[in-house]
């Protein structure tokens, strides 16, 4: 007689699934299940694993930090790891210069919309409340999150919830609109943004995730693209918020996008891979001109009226300032930059698959996009779900795939090898010929 499972599964039509794969167990990028089958985890642990699983430092750290302090309270009180962490994160951090704790990252994004919104009431510009941003961003799933990155197909149900937003469109390469060179469109893109900040003086964020947009299918920035938008926020005195959750710490091939794109916010937000992968944990951090609009008298009521009780955990600050020093010790941006390279040789074999319109990839993130006809780009809607088609075609081939819509997302835990990312690549196309009559 099958056990009954009590467990609500996220993005799921639970309809579908007669049962779930049990992991029991993980080591390097290798996941193993009930039944003693190895799988590849080709998905990071949801886009946060950096060393791998079962890492011995990592552990370590874990380990040795509850023998001493499992919890403390960040309300009044203070702990060690927290403190070395926010040290750590502020150093490495250019231009940032406070660290406010959380335990997600649409949790991180609510406090930097927070903050952004607070800062003009802080200074006394009440006029500033407009929060503007990308179409298609995503950056999580609470309701601030979903107001600033909304997604139709995710988050359709709950629009009137929601608060309004600006929303300016974001050059994809693949979809350029008719009429218009993928350069024009860019133009057109950055046009309507300054437009609209020229003629409104209510503007108070531009909230965009760093690099590319990663959950609204992989849609990586045109050089200049963001660094532009920056250069138009402090031009127009509007805060730059930058969502660094699924892009920052190596995903993109960098430590931190926005170094690399030129283009430095007022506040940022850190999540997923903060912690290697291994604890829940995220941040915000802002420069010192919106922290000190939070300075006062008590009675100003300047101060920041949020917190968690999570806030600050010392295991989760304690593995995660091990994993931080690590990539230095273990040079893991250079390991990333000649891994990354892996990728690119497999750009032809992924496209002449009938199936593959679009092949979308920076640093350790691919996205292959899937359509029912390449000329006229159509994207695949099998009555199925594709997500389920993709993860038990990949289960036969020994990988653990998921997608999101039609992109079949790669986002491997960062320390993967050549020879494991060959194979990765190269199971995915098995899968991918395997997946499509299903498909179509």
């Amino acid at each position: 007689m099958k056990k009954t499972s009590f467990v609500w599964h996220p993005n799921t039509q639970m309809r579908e699934w007669d049962s779930f794969d049990e992991i029991k167990s993980a080591k390097g990028v290798w996941l193993t299940d009930s039944k003693g089958n190895k799988i590849l985890d080709a998905v990071g642990s949801m886009w946060c694993n950096v060393w791998g699983h079962s890492n011995p430092e990592l552990v370590n750290a874990i380990t040795t930090q509850s023998k001493k302090l499992q919890h403390s309270s960040m309300f009044n009180l203070t702990n060690e790891p927290a403190e070395k962490l926010a040290e750590h994160l502020v150093k490495i951090s250019p231009k940032m210069h406070r660290v406010f704790y959380s335990d997600n990252g649409s949790s991180a994004m609510e406090i930097a919309i927070k903050l952004a919104l607070q800062y003009w009431k802080n200074i006394g510009e009440k006029k500033k409340t407009r929060i503007a941003t990308l179409e298609n961003g995503y950056h999580g799933d609470t309701f601030g999150a979903m107001s600033v990155g909304y997604v139709p197909e995710f988050f359709g149900k709950f629009k009137k919830q929601l608060f309004t937003t600006l929303q300016f469109p974001v050059p994809n390469e693949y979809r350029v609109p008719n009429g218009f060179t993928f350069l024009d469109h860019q133009n057109y893109c950055l046009e309507k943004i300054e437009k609209e900040f020229s003629k409104k003086t209510n503007i108070a964020a531009f909230i965009m995730e760093s690099g590319a947009q990663v959950a609204g299918g992989v849609i990586i920035y045109p050089k200049g693209f963001q660094k532009k938008i920056s250069q138009l926020c402090k031009k127009y005195d509007v805060l730059f918020v930058l969502d660094e959750i699924a892009t920052g710490f190596g995903r993109l091939g960098s430590m931190f996008q926005y170094e690399e794109q030129k283009s430095i916010p007022d506040i940022v937000a850190y999540g997923k891979m903060l912690t290697g992968g291994y604890l829940t944990m995220a941040a915000t951090l802002t420069n010192k001109k919106v922290y000190d609009s939070f300075l006062g008298e008590f009675n100003d009521w300047k101060h920041l009226f949020h917190g968690h009780t999570y806030t600050g955990n010392p295991i989760a600050a304690a593995v995660a300032l091990e994993s931080l020093k690590m990539y230095k010790k273990y040079n893991l941006i250079k390991k990333i930059y000649n891994t990354s390279k892996i990728f690119e040789k497999y750009y032809q074999k992924i496209s002449e698959i009938d199936i593959v319109g679009d092949i979308r990839h920076k640093g350790m993130l691919m996205g292959i996009e899937i359509v029912s006809n390449k000329k006229r780009k159509t994207p695949i809607r099998p009555k199925k779900s594709i997500n389920k088609i993709f993860f038990e075609e990949g289960k036969k081939n020994g990988i653990y795939l998921r997608t999101l819509g039609n992109i079949v997302m790669l986002v491997p835990p960062l320390i993967i090898t050549e020879s494991e990312l060959n194979l990765l690549l190269d199971k995915t196309i098995l899968t991918i010929k395997s997946a499509m009559p299903k498909v179509l």
